[in-house]
């Protein structure tokens, strides 16, 4: 007799999925995800601040900072394809900017990345947008 096993015992890998339409309600689950990963995905245990991957992926020095600034520009290239203002997009471009100007300055560009947070500067940004134009992209948490 063969020992298979259950499906429940089973190992699954674990899944992200995330939209991939170009509607707002997408962009903004999409714009919401990549924030999250690169602002608040990580614990420090003793620390109540969270991090993300900017600020680790920000340590490795040039390599790191070019990384972030890449998947910060995906959030503008995302506001621009649902056609904010070009000053909501120049805020946002300049936030990205700021953010990846301050990452080249070593010790003090790592440490900014807990305090200056461009990504969910321009997650807001963002939302004010949808909120006002596409207000049934909304999600009501409770």
């Amino acid at each position: 007799m063969e020992n298979k096993p259950h499906a429940a015992t089973k190992a699954r890998p674990m899944a992200i999925t995330l939209p991939t339409g170009t509607d707002p309600a997408s962009v903004r689950q999409r714009v919401e995800a990549m924030e999250f990963l690169l602002e608040r995905s990580l614990r420090i245990p003793g620390v109540k601040v969270p991090i993300g991957l900017d600020g680790l992926v920000g340590l490795v020095p040039v390599l790191g900072d070019v990384i972030t600034t890449l998947l910060g520009a995906y959030i503008v290239w995302e506001a621009r394809n649902l056609g904010l203002s070009k000053w909501q997009l120049t805020r946002m471009g300049a936030n990205v900017a700021f953010d990846a100007v301050l990452g080249l300055v070593p010790v003090v560009g790592d440490a900014a990345d807990f305090f200056f947070r461009s990504n969910t500067r321009n997650l807001k940004i963002l939302r004010r947008h949808l909120d006002r134009h596409f207000p049934e992209t909304r999600v009501i948490e409770g």
